[in-house]
């Protein structure tokens, strides 16, 4: 299948202060802090939605195009993107930019502050669908700048173009008219438990109004699970026993990539969320969303541990 990936793309830098900082905060002087903390390490780690779930689509042997765009900064982060098998030609570059850039500083009790610059991102609007030669055939369209998601949406109803529908953290900036738009005509919605909440909440739609509009809900739920909806029923599907948990950053977008590789194959739901689940296990057993990596013969093999597939998981190993 040929899958074209709209979002953010991103680097993290993660810091660590050995302190707390609120021994290092003076209430009574809020208005004039100035602060400076000499963190005990840094690490950059490849990010962005968009990357991330065309990683996990990448190791699962699909050919993942990205649509986004990207800072002077991304020649790196485009090789190693192309080495793992992500086709970065639309990874268009925006001149005197950065790329998308997250800045979090961690002290001893996990209290966090941090900083986001949109850099690149906020240029994605000025990409067009009409402008690729060959029509894709799932267009996902995962948070970055508001303007480019409504755009890309619209564009995928007029040309004709499924799509998947992932508002995750941009629920909080669209309005519900905007929402309801967006998920109109519309394959799939992708969402966590919260954000179904605050989707049903802005838009005025149950369940069922919602499936009015949209073909597929998927709903995850964290260790519960995820639940996918459609007009034939749900289907239920368990979370994968991880080894251990390091990091759940990224969880998400590798749940959204191991289900998409199992829909490009044309199985049923059910096989479709227990691949996105393990998929998603991977990500939360290492640090960063695109340090963990399995050949395909032992993904088959761990989740043949955990599923029965029936046989059909043969096609990775071809």
């Amino acid at each position: 299948m040929d899958i074209l990936l709209s979002g953010s793309v991103a680097y993290d830098y993660l810091m660590t202060f050995p302190g707390h900082f609120h021994e290092q905060i003076l209430p009574e002087r809020l208005q004039n802090i100035s602060l400076s903390f000499l963190v005990d390490n840094m690490s950059r780690q490849r990010g962005g939605i968009a990357p991330n779930i065309a990683y996990t689509l990448a190791l699962l042997g699909e050919k993942p195009r990205l649509f986004a765009t990207v800072g002077e900064d991304f020649g790196d982060y485009r090789e190693w993107l192309r080495q793992h098998g992500v086709d970065t030609e639309w990874a268009r570059v925006v001149p005197g930019k950065f790329t998308a850039s997250f800045f979090a500083t961690t002290d001893r009790v996990n209290a966090q502050i941090a900083s986001f610059y949109p850099g690149a991102m906020a240029d994605a609007a000025s990409l067009s669908l009409k402008e690729i030669d060959s029509k894709p055939d799932l267009v996902v369209i995962s948070p970055t700048d508001p303007a480019a998601m409504r755009k890309h949406a619209a564009e995928c109803r007029e040309l004709g173009i499924p799509y998947l529908f992932d508002p995750s953290q941009q629920v909080l900036r669209l309005e519900g008219d905007e929402l309801a738009e967006d998920m109109e005509g519309a394959h799939f919605l992708f969402c966590n438990d919260y954000e179904y909440g605050l989707i049903s909440k802005k838009t005025g739609m149950g369940l069922k109004d919602m499936l009015k509009h949209v073909d597929i809900i998927v709903v995850t739920k964290g260790k519960e699970g995820a639940t996918i909806h459609t007009s034939d029923g749900d289907v239920q599907v368990p979370v994968v026993p991880e080894d251990r948990v390091v990091d759940p950053t990224g969880v998400g977008d590798a749940f959204r990539g191991g289900f998409l590789a199992a829909y490009s194959h044309g199985w049923d739901w059910t096989l479709c969320g227990q691949v996105g689940s393990l998929a998603a296990v991977y990500v939360l057993e290492q640090n960063g969303t695109q340090n963990h990596h399995y050949s395909r013969a032992d993904f088959v093999k761990r989740f043949r541990a955990n599923y029965d597939d029936g046989g059909k998981l043969d096609e990775l190993l071809k």
